[in-house]
């Protein structure tokens, strides 16, 4: 697997919240490449080498955020990826916890919050 790359990987299985999560992360100077599942991400991985952070969502079709973290950790090269967990589930802190994810940001994302916790995860973009 290629080394890690200084992306953050938004895995999204809404289209509008994806590509809006996509553009104002760009427009902040991150490098960012999207997946619309677990399934999706997981291949991304698979070809371009884990990225620098991940922003999961739990529920998708295909593979669910549950799914593509336990099979992350499962895998020696994805175990150590930052993930921060967005979703609207009651319990976030404790999902989030469990899951080894190392921040939560509850649904519908404050891109302020959202960018302070990118920011504790990653160097300053651009």
């Amino acid at each position: 697997m290629p080394e890690r790359n200084d992306s953050i990987l938004v895995v999204e299985d809404d289209a509008d919240i994806r590509t809006a999560l996509a553009l104002l992360l760009r427009s902040t100077g991150y490098a960012v490449s999207t997946a619309a599942d677990g399934a999706q991400a997981m291949d991304q991985m698979r070809e371009a080498g884990p990225p620098a952070l991940i922003l999961l969502d739990l529920m998708m079709p295909v593979m669910d955020g549950w799914q593509l973290r336990a099979a992350m950790l499962a895998d020696e090269t994805l175990r150590d990826v930052p993930v921060v967990v967005l979703s609207g589930v009651h319990d976030l802190e404790e999902v989030a916890e469990a899951l080894k994810a190392v921040a939560s940001v509850p649904k519908p994302v404050s891109f302020s919050k959202l960018r302070s916790v990118i920011s504790q995860h990653l160097p300053a973009a651009g």
